[in-house]
């Protein structure tokens, strides 16, 4: 089964091919003035914003297990991204990408800001929409529609495309993402998940913002690409302290960890500190993840391999209502780290 199902071919460069159609529609006897005003409301988001929506197959396992163990009896899944090239990218350019995973509440204005800053820097960004795809808007509160499995393997799928495009430096291709989606930015690098799915395909960069480290895997074998875990001082609804407990565990010296003091979950916001009354404050929660992707409870050792005994494991150790929101300085601190991060390992 091919891998790639659309590839559509609008880049900044093509506006003008693409303006000059729409004109040569006006003066057609063919078309009508409204069929043109449709074309224009429809073409114009790529004509202003140099965007690209790819499609790909993926898959919808539901644990690391399902990776590592039957990926190929996966449910096949079809998911979309958006690409956008760098502010002043012209065909000639081989870019950097940024491939960006969003948390359990979907996309928001937060994390644009960060996409916006890398293609200021020459660095293109894939948007990548792991729940849209699938028709799921939040998994906060159950966290089992759509699952850090699913989108790591829509990250190496969105990466094995992305990889064949000439525009794209495959050798700097890097990985960042928020909440859940920063536990697809730092797990993506665990290597039994890498074997399993493409051994041949290394990200240059991982930059997990406040991920669920509350998984502590029997093999700590995170490969050799420079991670960096940011994290708020007072998330309680994914601790820091379970972060520092992974850093500290893990033997090679790729992974860095900063703690933002006074900070909580979401930190990047601009809203105030608010309690998500539907979440988990998972700060007393630690699993143990095994070589086959199995994640145990704490309780008897029991793998967490299907939803409901995912729902079991976390409702002995999680209680209800976490807080989350914006620290102004934490903000600022985490924009300013992830352009030099990235700028330092993908465009440099």
């Amino acid at each position: 089964m091919p891998s790639a199902l659309v590839n559509i071919d609008i880049y900044l460069d093509n506006k003008k091919i693409i303006i000059n159609l729409i004109i040569s529609l006006a003066y057609s006897k063919y078309f009508s003035m409204r069929y043109c005003c449709l074309c224009i409301s429809f073409l114009l988001p790529f004509i202003l914003l140099g965007q690209e929506k790819i499609q790909f197959f993926s898959k919808n396992p539901f644990s690391f297990k399902d990776i590592i163990t039957n990926l190929n009896n996966q449910e096949d899944q079809i998911v979309y991204g958006i690409l956008k090239m760098p502010d002043d990218w012209n065909e000639n350019d081989i870019c950097p990408l940024i491939i960006a995973v969003a948390g359990s509440n979907g996309w928001a204005d937060h994390h644009y800001e960060y996409l916006d800053i890398y293609r200021t820097h020459g660095i293109a960004t894939f948007e990548l929409c792991s729940f849209k795809s699938r028709g799921i808007d939040s998994t906060v509160g159950s966290q089992i529609e759509v699952t850090t499995a699913m989108m790591i393997i829509d990250a190496y799928k969105a990466f094995e495309i992305l990889a064949d495009n000439p525009m794209i430096d495959r050798q700097k291709i890097g990985i960042t993402g928020w909440s859940l989606g920063g536990g697809v930015a730092l797990f993506s690098a665990w290597q039994p998940l890498k074997n399993s799915i493409n051994s041949n395909i290394t990200f240059a960069a991982h930059l997990p913002l406040y991920p669920p480290c509350i998984v502590m895997p029997t093999v700590l074998n995170f490969g050799s690409s420079p991670i960096h875990i940011l994290i708020g001082e007072l998330d309680n609804w994914t601790p820091a302290d379970a972060c520092l407990e992974l850093v500290n565990k893990i033997p090679n010296n790729n992974i860095e960890l900063t703690i933002y003091p006074n900070s909580h979950h979401s930190f990047d916001r601009d809203s105030p500190v608010v309690i998500k009354q539907n979440g988990y404050i998972m700060k007393d929660c630690r699993f143990i993840l095994k070589e086959d992707g199995s994640v145990l409870m704490n309780f008897l050792n029991i793998p967490m391999t299907t939803p409901l005994l995912q729902k079991i494991g976390i409702s002995m150790c999680a209680k209800r209502g976490p807080k989350y929101g914006g620290n102004k300085e934490s903000k600022a601190a985490s924009l300013k780290f992830a352009k030099d991060f990235m700028i330092k390992h993908l465009n440099n």
